[in-house]
């Protein structure tokens, strides 16, 4: 029994071991046993003929050579049809094929170069029979090869056909650990791969490591895997995605160990085997804050965040959590989300004064009672809309009042309780907005400007960011579901672009704004490169061991105010790098028009307010809004 385990290392596991050992060798060692074969048949063929009594004084003297000869040609014949290259656990009706035409090809040549030569003491019913009992003699090889491998595999796995065989993308730390505990779940573990050549031929347990990352591509050395597992939760993101991207193209279910941040917060362990997630996909290194900083920023104070049950607002919640505030105020509308969040906070921060209210942004008074009660110090405003489309169709007027006068509401009543710093959660498209949720954000931005120069004593400030991965209603869960309903996976359109971010990434910056940020200051960051959607979807298809003609994408067509791509700075924003590298500040005009009419508007009665007006004033209070 294995060190570490409960389960039994029989003598298939050891059957196994062997082959997963000799398998980077298979070439050299096909050669030779057919090599062999060949050689005993040739003897089998002349028993066949002369009978026990003559079958070996009855050879010429010369025949030794006549059969290295006769070998030397079969192996040629098998090279020339990549014989020695063949996966003998796969062998089926093509490899039978393959091997007639070597044998009766290789057979053919021998006996005309033996009759050709004159040596008529080699019996001509063993040149005509050899070729068929080495062909017999290959294929029964072959074929008891697959039987012991089959037998093997099925005793390990208990007769199960769910059994579940990976190769594991990683020979490190996390690797050592992962295999002493996945074994107890039911997992098969044929062999590690790595690119480290100090780790080649080495084993970690029983298991050893076959080659280099690259060497999952090679069908013989996955063998009868069933998935493969990316456990390299130190590497650097762009590492991770190469690991990702091979591991993909073997065509098999892909999971990965938790990350770094994941076990370090105890949030899970490395056995505990998960599906790809957005972060994962990211291929880049987040942007490396100022801890310090923050910390001064939020340790040991009170804390509040609007929408705290939201995607953004609860990951807030956990990183603000991370910094000791004395107090932290949960304020949102959803009653499950609410108790979702403070569910997860209790347990993972008993010692922190949790207040958990059901609240509105678009009531003022209990907004102006709440600030008075608990009198937060850092407020974080991520209660808004944010669905472009369901806010596109019937729905103007409720994003203008969520997103904008909540917006106004939250600010106006956290300045007039003297709170240091307030932070709005914005968006890239807010910038040269072409729908009304990105209006309405704008107008968001504009409303807390205006306030700036009335209450000094308050950090006015936003944070703008593009497309946060893996929140409620992004792409990648929407096809995760599409992928596990069996498709199609719909893509609004093959060049639509985007910028990504992941939720503890955008959560991270939404801090660094609330430690660096002068009143009136929106942060960005410099997310790189955008992604094609189309080349998003295609990566979850392959890593979830399907191919796009399983899974179908079907385009179609861009929505009601979506653009083909985002921009994260208007032209007439001014930007300046900041101290962080991929962090720059754009200050916002604090000239431009007034809100004033587009606050009061969002007053108004539901009834009296039709989608056309709210638009219609937009436009009018934010020139750059181009109205579909």
């Amino acid at each position: 029994m294995k060190p570490g385990s409960t389960r039994p290392v029989t003598v298939w596991h050891r059957i196994d071991a062997l082959l997963a050992r000799l398998r980077p060798h298979r070439v050299p060692l096909s050669l030779a046993v057919d090599a062999a074969v060949i050689a005993v048949c040739w003897n089998i063929t002349y028993l066949f003929r002369l009978g026990f009594e003559r079958w070996i004084s009855a050879r010429p003297g010369y025949d030794g050579l006549v059969l290295a000869g006769v070998v030397g040609l079969y192996l040629l014949a098998l090279a020339a049809l990549r014989m020695p290259q063949s996966l003998w656990r796969f062998s089926g009706f093509g490899e039978v094929k393959r091997l007639t035409l070597a044998c009766l090809g290789a057979g053919t040549v021998a006996a005309l170069v033996v009759m050709g030569l004159g040596l008529r003491a080699v019996p001509r019913a063993v040149l005509a029979l050899h070729p068929i009992v080495a062909l017999m003699g290959l294929c029964v090889v072959r074929i008891a090869y697959r039987m012991v491998y089959e037998h093997a595999r099925s005793r390990m796995s208990g007769h199960d056909p769910d059994a579940r065989r990976a190769i594991v993308l990683g020979a490190g730390a996390a690797a050592r650990m992962l295999l002493a505990g996945i074994h107890e779940q039911g997992w098969t573990v044929l062999g590690l791969l790595d690119d480290d050549p100090a780790k080649r031929r080495t084993r970690i347990g029983s298991t050893a490591v076959l080659g280099p990352l690259e060497a999952v591509r090679d069908k013989a050395v996955r063998g009868a895997a069933t998935h493969v597992i990316v456990a390299m939760p130190g590497a650097r993101p762009d590492e991770r995605r190469r690991a990702l991207k091979l591991a993909a193209d073997t065509g098999l279910p892909v999971l990965t160990v938790p990350t770094v941040d994941e076990l370090r917060e105890g949030r899970s362990r490395i056995e505990r085997l998960r599906d790809i997630e957005p972060e994962d996909l990211l291929g880049r290194a987040p942007v490396q804050l100022d801890e310090a900083g923050i910390g001064d920023t939020l340790r040991g104070k009170v804390v509040l965040v609007t929408g705290a049950g939201g995607s953004i607002g609860s990951e807030l919640c956990r990183q603000v959590a991370r910094y000791r505030p004395t107090r932290l105020v949960l304020y949102e509308l959803s009653e499950f989300n609410l108790y979702t969040i403070e569910q997860e906070l209790g347990e993972l921060h008993p010692d922190i004064d949790l207040v958990r209210l059901i609240g509105d942004v678009k009531d003022l008074g209990h907004l102006r009672a709440t600030f008075a009660a608990w009198r937060p110090q850092v407020v974080f405003h991520a209660a808004a809309y944010k669905h472009v489309p369901l806010m596109e169709d019937h729905n103007a007027w409720a994003a203008l009042r969520n997103n904008t006068l909540g917006t106004w509401q939250a600010a106006l009543a956290a300045a007039e309780q003297g709170v240091e710093r307030f932070v709005l959660i914005s968006t890239d498209k807010a910038v040269n907005p072409t729908n009304v949720m990105g209006a309405t954000k704008r107008a968001a931005e504009m409303a807390l400007s205006s306030l700036v120069a009335a209450h000094p004593g308050t950090r006015f400030m936003a944070v703008r960011f593009g497309n946060v991965l893996g929140s409620s209603g992004s792409v990648i869960p929407k096809f995760k579901e599409q992928i596990a309903r069996g498709g199609p996976v719909t893509v609004t359109h093959p060049d639509i672009i985007r910028y990504f971010m992941t939720i503890p990434e955008a959560a991270r910056l939404v801090l660094q704004a609330a430690a660096i940020g002068a009143s009136g200051q929106v942060l960005v960051l410099d997310m790189g490169e955008p992604v094609k959607i189309v080349d998003l979807a295609r990566d979850l298809i392959r890593l979830a061991g399907h191919t796009v003609d399983e899974i179908a994408i079907v385009f179609s067509g861009l929505r009601p105010g979506e653009k083909l791509y985002e921009e994260l700075l208007a032209d007439s924003d001014a930007s300046v790098a900041t101290p962080f590298e991929r962090l720059r500040i754009a200050r916002l005009d604090a000239n431009g028009p007034s809100v004033d009419e587009l606050l009061q508007l969002a007053s108004t009665g539901a009834a009296t307010v039709s989608d056309d007006m709210v638009r219609a004033e937009l436009a009018r209070t934010i020139p750059e809004y181009q109205r579909p």
